[in-house]
């Protein structure tokens, strides 16, 4: 027995079944005029006794769809009879026959039970027309002929409909993969989300809270060393010690959603790095020479050249043996570029990594307290990649000897749609800033306050 059509069937699925309907419509409508004509008692009550029987059986059958096969057969025999009974009954109520044939296919389990029902129901209405008209060839001709020609459309109805059964299936089939794949991607987009946020605290870190606490640990080692000898100094390297704790307490709220998520106050990028710069040179004692012009960006392209920074610095301070320390920053159509330059020992960059030993520049990646080099460290991949959201690029330049060489790159911002750019970039002068202090190591200085 096919089943009510649902939303996503095939048209002519839905066709079929409104056919069904149809016929009932045509069927009530031809008991109506049976009533009100003027149609003999006999005749009248025997037209309307087996249509009435077999609206009874068509609301058991459709009462009852869990037993769609056996039933649904019994329907189907009764529905010949009938047809068989009204065509001998009255003229014209052979086109009932017509009228029911979606019936022959609905109530069948497969194609030879169309078939067969629909013919057996032609033979019905064939001999019903030829008892009440009479044995004789030309009754029975003319009767069977219009059988015959309704039989071969209740035949291509009946081969068309598994036809869209089979797509109706098919689209239940590829919605319900579709369903699973809808399914399988939310979660490796669960999984990807997780992961690239694990990354991104990583990176964050990294760059803030691990380098806050190897230059406390390298300052306290200093104060602690020259306490009793320079305590002026040391108190000096206590107050850059408990400065950095503060910032690197601000960093941790940042991570954990307490404060806001750059960790970096508002303004310009280059009041940003004079002011790290500044801090560099105060722990290290290095000289800093620096041209920062007045570079408009963006808060987010502002965090990522702090961030390089702040990286290629404590990587000078670890590994470079450096005296001095350039830092240009400049702005053209193209984008943003910032370079960072060290006079330290340098070092060959493809043996960065698990054979690296100590020594180095700017593009070391960041190692132990130490200086040392570990496998893996976070330092370029964590720049490279911090600028990759950016479209940013990261070069890195030494060799043993010669110094280190950080050119960070970063593409201009898109025009808006009056062709003025969001963040355009305007020359306000250079700066030299040389400054000389205690010896010591960097801390993280960023502009988050406590």
């Amino acid at each position: 027995m096919l089943p009510r059509p649902r939303r996503g069937d095939p048209l002519w699925i839905w066709m079929l079944h409104g056919w069904d309907v149809f016929s009932w419509a045509i069927i009530g409508l031809l008991t109506l005029v049976t009533i009100l004509g003027d149609v003999p008692a006999g005749d009248r009550y025997g037209s309307l006794a087996p249509v009435a029987l077999l609206a009874l059986g068509y609301a058991v059958v459709r009462s009852r769809p869990g037993n769609p096969v056996r039933l649904a057969y019994g329907y189907l025999v009764l529905l010949i009879l009938v047809l068989g009974w009204l065509s001998w009954l009255r003229d014209g109520y052979g086109v009932l026959y017509t009228v029911t044939l979606a019936q022959f296919v609905i109530f069948v389990d497969g194609l030879r039970g169309a078939v067969v029902s629909s013919a057996l129901g032609a033979v019905a209405i064939t001999l019903g027309g030829a008892l009440r008209e009479g044995w004789s060839v030309d009754s029975i001709a003319a009767n069977a002929l219009s059988s015959v020609a309704v039989y071969a459309v209740s035949v291509m109805i009946a081969l068309l409909t598994p036809r869209a059964l089979a797509v109706r299936d098919e689209r239940a089939r590829l919605r319900s993969r579709l369903a699973d794949a809808e399914q399988q991607l939310v979660h490796a987009q669960k999984r990807q989300g997780a992961a690239e946020e694990r990354e991104r605290i990583a990176r964050e870190i990294h760059d803030t809270l691990a380098q806050g606490f190897a230059s406390i640990v390298v300052l306290a080692e200093a104060a602690r060393a020259g306490l009793a000898a320079e305590p002026a100094k040391s108190a000096q390297q206590l107050l850059s010690i408990e400065r950095t704790a503060r910032e690197n307490l601000a960093e941790a709220r940042v991570l954990v959603g307490a404060a806001p998520r750059s960790g970096v106050a508002a303004g310009s990028v280059a009041t940003t790095l004079r002011r790290t710069l500044d801090r560099f040179a105060e722990d290290t004692g290095l000289v800093v020479e620096a041209q920062l012009p007045d570079v408009d960006c963006d808060q987010p392209t502002r965090i990522a050249l702090l961030r390089c920074t702040q990286e290629s610095l404590a990587n000078v301070r670890k590994h470079a043996e450096a005296s001095t320390v350039g830092v240009v920053l400049t702005a053209g159509p193209e984008g943003i570029e910032l370079e960072i330059t060290d006079d330290g020992k340098g070092f060959a960059p493809g043996a960065v990594g698990p054979a690296a030993t100590r020594g180095g520049g700017a593009g070391v990646d960041d190692g132990e307290a130490d200086g040392a080099v570990p496998a893996g460290g976070f330092g370029l991949d964590g720049m490279r990649r911090r600028l990759a959201e950016f479209g940013g690029e990261l070069t890195v330049t030494s060799s043993p000897g010669d110094g280190t060489r950080i050119l960070v790159t970063v593409p201009a911002a898109e025009p808006t749609a009056d062709g003025a750019l969001p963040d355009g970039t305007r020359a306000a002068g250079a700066a030299t800033v040389t400054a000389a202090g205690a010896t010591g190591a960097t801390g993280i200085a960023t502009d988050g306050q406590v």
